[in-house]
């Protein structure tokens, strides 16, 4: 992975961690950039391996606790829980949510008005 794809993921990760309980915000708005939503997407589809090999380049300090990362926060511009491959971490998504007190509607939807997280511009 080139220097600048891991800086890139190293900041999603950063700023999902950044999410507030009970909020939640999009993958078009998480770095301020519309443009990368699918590349944050894959960011979150692939944390596990990506923070693995971020942790095994990064000293102590740098090091991104995968299990405590609130990746259930981050969800479509429309507010949609993403469908996924397996369905199940779709609903697991949704209780997650639901436990932070965030409504979410039987077809998966959150309403961003209510529930959004807008980071203007985050420092990173």
């Amino acid at each position: 992975m080139r220097d600048e794809s891991k800086a890139f993921h190293a900041a999603v990760y950063q700023v999902v961690d950044m999410i507030p309980y009970g909020r939640v915000t999009s993958y078009a708005l998480l770095l301020g950039k519309p443009q990368n939503s699918r590349q944050v997407g894959s960011a979150m589809k692939n944390c596990g391996p990506i923070i693995e090999l971020l942790n095994s380049e990064a000293g102590p300090r740098e090091q991104i606790d995968v299990g405590n990362l609130p990746w259930w926060r981050v969800v479509s511009s429309a507010g949609k829980i993403s469908p996924r491959e397996n369905s199940s971490s779709e609903y697991l998504q949704a209780e997650k949510l639901k436990r932070e007190g965030v409504a979410v509607s039987k077809g998966h939807l959150v309403d961003i008005d209510e529930f959004g997280w807008f980071p203007d511009e985050v420092d990173l």
